[in-house]
Formats: structure tokens, C-alpha cells, sequence
């Protein structure tokens, strides 16, 4: 049997230990619902727990467990070899943590990509079995003083204080697969599937995919770090979500949702404030997302779903997120733009919506804002922004983008996301965004996702 990880012969001498180990396992609390058998291997289950304070490796030949928050510590570096496989402990909350100074090094391949999963067998898994991955870097946040605590429970402290490093390096993340996490460690106080405090425009995060988080798939507390090729796959609350002045880059981004799983805070594709009053703290919430595609819940304007969901993109308390040559698609409501600060930045051209595409919306909720005297219809139809909407979204033309096993959000040839986008906008010359005609995440015929990605993980045997 397998029980918090320890292996039992069946011998004499390991009935002997079965029963020091049922009493160890009963003094601390061990119940059928903390039972873990993961796939036969013969280099055993490796337990991963407290706190890593020199480099280690973990191997692609052996299975590891996290158990409780895994701290790791500066100097340590910690290496993951491609094609490893971690498991996260559902009674112990297990979340994996690289502190200010500390480094990951997980880079996987396409063909050999680094999955953080349930526990628990195929067939039986749920959003929220483990805590998630937390990063916590030096790089500016908004918060007075300059650093802050991590919500979630784990007493992670982020941010560089008075002399923030923008450019520090937290490691890196490549094709990477993160599986069942994101728990509530109190209401509005949850760990998300990836967690990014105060990181660095040094680290290197590209190929993540983040399936059925129980919270926000991607959430940043402030930083500089860019980002591009993930995927939030059926999560249950935001998909990307920006906070507490992170001002990076990301491009090449997928988001499908399930039209059954939503939040009971309400569930966005983009969800983005400044901080958690809305003051115009500095620096402020900025970050620069281009080729995104969002499918939300409904593949038409008729579509039954989650009473829960909200908005392809709630931009509220002073954010001044902005988004470029990308797909929204299938939402309830399509943008809400929150607050008199964030009309202002669009009034006077700082917060931008430019070259994308809005589909598939409920008649009247398409771009709402709630300052009465802003019409976000009429600003988002501006001629020179260059933007596009479409009653539903089979009018976009992609591929079968609704299919929450099998997706297919490539477009079809001479489509209308096969044309459209624009790079000649000061901020987009930026060396780190790769050129494009299309909108959207995909081109047509390309699948950055193939080989590495998951879409039913559900039924996957680890």
C-alpha cells in the first residue's frame, strides 16, 4: 500500500512495519482521503517537503510528491529534468515555492514536458487537489515600501523593497504542465495555478499550460516578467489576471473555458487592477498582452452557462492594462471597463484596445463601463483602433475552438482572424513580440500547443 508516500513490503518483517506505519499514519491524521497510489515505478515515490536550501535535481526516472509548502530557499536552484513528473498532496496542500533569490530551473522539452499533477488516479481528479507553483522575485511591485506578502496562506514575501532588480532572474519555466492546483486557503485568499510576485524580467516563462485551476490559472502581483505560449485550460475563476503594478510582456496566449465551472466571485478571461483599492499607485498596473485568444463559455449568444460568468475582460481599479491584435470571444459580457480612472486612461489614450476582435457577446453587454457618460461602445469601434465584432462566434472562423477535450482555435484560411493585426504601435516594437498578420493566438495550420499540451487530463495514467 501507499500511505503519505511510504512504501510497504509484504513480509513479516513488513506486517511488523505496516503496523508502526498505520499508527504513525493514524497519530497524523491519515484517512482514505489522504491515501495516494500513483503508477507503479520501480525508483520509488520520492517525497519533496520543508525547506530546500542547497541545488537539487529532480530526475525524470522517479515519481516525486510535494507535501505541504515546499520552500526553496536562496542559493538553491532547483532543477527539473524534462519529462518529470510531480504530484501534489491534496491533505497536506502541497505547493511548491521559489522564494526572492532562490531559482527554478524546469525546462522541459515538447517531446518531454514537466507535468505538476493531482495525486489522485485518472478519472478522479478536481480543480483545487493541490496548492499550485509560487515565484516570488525581486523586480518593483506597487506596493508602499516595496514589498508585500503573497496571498494564499504561504507567507510568501515578494518584491525588492527600495532598490528593486527588474531585470532579476527567478529561473526558468519551459514547457511546463500544471495539473488540478489552485485551493482557497480562506475566501478571496486562494493559491492560483501559477503564482508570480515581484519576478523579473530575467526569468524565462514560455509553453505553460494550467489546467483546472480551483482559482485564477495566471496571476500576477506586480514584476516585469514577459511571458509567451500559455494556455489556462478550464479553470474555475480568471484566466489571466494582473495586479500590484506588473508591467510585463505576453504574447501568444489561449484561454477555453468550461460553460458548466465558474467562480462564485465571477469568472473573467482577463481580470486586471492596479492594486486592491484602486489607487493610482506607482508603477502602475501596465502589462502589454498581443495574440490572445479567449474562448469563453458560450459558443453562441443563445449558449446556457454558469450563472457565474462575467466578462471577457474586467478592467477595473486604475489598470491601465492594455490589449493588442486578439480574440474575445463567447463571453456574457465582453469588456467592462471599471472606474473613472480607467475611462480616463482610455479617454486619453494610455489604457489601448487595438486591432483585436470581440465575438459572440450577449446583445447589449458587448463593451459596457460603468462612468454613464463614456460610451465603451463607441470608443472601442473607433476607426483608427482598428478593432473588429461579430454577432457570434462561429463568424471569426476558427477552427472548432469550443471543444473542451479536442480544441482546434486555429483559423481557416482567408478567415477573419487571418488578417488584421498591426506591430507599428511604439510599444509593440519592443524586440521580445514576434511580428504577426494574424490575430489571435494561432496561425493558420501552426499549433504551438502540439506534443506538449493536454487536454484531457483527466483521463491521464502518471
Amino acid at each position: 500500500m501507499h500511505c503519505l508516500g511510504v512504501t510497504i513490503p509484504c513480509s513479516k518483517t513488513g506486517l511488523l512495519a505496516l503496523s508502526v506505519a498505520i499508527l504513525v499514519n493514524l497519530i497524523s491524521g491519515c484517512s482514505k482521503d489522504t491515501v495516494i497510489d500513483p503508477p507503479p515505478d520501480d525508483s520509488g515515490l520520492v517525497v519533496l517537503e520543508g525547506t530546500i536550501t542547497a541545488d537539487q535535481t529532480l530526475t525524470s526516472n522517479k515519481k516525486y510528491l510535494l507535501r505541504g509548502f515546499v520552500n526553496v530557499n536562496p542559493p538553491a536552484t532547483l532543477t527539473i529534468e524534462p519529462g518529470t513528473v510531480i504530484f501534489g498532496e491534496k491533505s497536506s496542500k502541497g505547493t511548491l515555492i521559489i522564494n526572492r533569490g532562490a531559482k527554478i530551473n524546469a525546462s522541459g522539452t515538447s517531446n518531454a514536458p514537466i507535468v505538476f499533477t493531482s495525486e489522485l488516479p485518472a478519472g478522479s481528479r478536481a480543480p483545487g487537489d493541490w496548492g499550485g507553483i509560487i515565484i516570488a522575485g525581486n523586480a518593483s511591485i506597487n506596493v508602499p515600501g516595496g514589498t508585500a506578502t503573497l496571498e494564499g496562506g504561504t507567507g510568501t514575501v515578494y518584491g525588492g523593497g527600495a532598490s528593486p532588480n527588474d531585470a532579476d532572474n527567478s529561473g526558468i519555466l519551459r514547457y511546463v504542465r500544471i495539473e488540478f492546483p489552485g485551493i482557497a486557503f480562506l475566501p478571496d485568499n486562494e493559491i492560483n495555478g501559477l503564482t508570480l510576485g515581484g519576478v523579473g524580467s530575467g526569468t524565462t516563462l514560455e509553453y505553460i499550460q494550467v489546467s483546472y485551476s480551483g482559482d485564477d490559472s495566471f496571476e500576477w502581483f506586480g514584476g516585469t516578467v514577459n511571458a509567451r505560449y500559455l494556455i489556462s485550460f478550464r479553470g474555475v475563476d480568471d484566466d489571466f489576471d494582473t495586479d500590484f503594478g506588473f508591467s510585463g510582456k505576453v504574447q501568444f496566449a489561449f484561454g477555453l473555458r468550461d460553460p458548466q465551472v465558474a467562480d462564485i466571485s465571477g469568472s473573467n478571461g482577463f481580470e486586471s487592477d492596479n492594486d486592491g483599492t484602486g489607487t493610482t499607485n506607482t508603477p502602475r498596473t501596465s502589462p502589454l498582452f498581443s495574440n490572445v485568444t479567449l474562448v469563453g463559455p458560450m459558443a453562441d449568444t443563445s449558449a446556457a452557462v454558469n450563472a457565474n460568468y462575467r466578462r471577457g475582460a474586467h478592467l477595473r481599479r486604475s489598470t491601465l492594462t492594455s490589449i493588442y491584435n486578439s480574440i474575445i470571444m463567447g463571453w456574457p459580457t465582453g469588456l467592462l471597463l471599471d472606474g473613472a480612472n480607467v475611462v480616463d486612461a482610455c479617454t486619453t489614450d494610455v489604457l489601448q484596445i487595438r486591432n483585436s476582435i470581440w465575438a459572440g457577446l450577449k446583445a447589449g453587454n458587448s463593451f459596457t463601463s460603468t462612468v454613464g457618460t463614456f460610451d465603451a461602445s463607441a470608443w472601442y469601434a473607433t476607426a483608427s483602433y482598428a478593432n473588429r465584432s461579430y454577432v457570434q462566434p462561429i463568424e471569426v472562423g476558427l477552427g472548432n475552438p469550443f471543444n473542451l477535450t479536442n480544441p482546434d482555435p486555429v483559423p481557416g484560411a482567408s478567415t477573419p482572424a487571418t488578417s488584421g493585426a498591426d506591430f507599428t504601435n511604439s510599444r509593440l516594437t519592443h524586440p521580445f513580440f514576434t511580428v504577426t498578420t494574424y490575430v489571435g493566438a494561432f496561425s493558420t495550420g501552426t499549433r504551438w500547443d502540439a506534443g506538449w499540451a493536454n487536454y484531457n487530463p483527466q483521463a491521464t495514467t502518471y
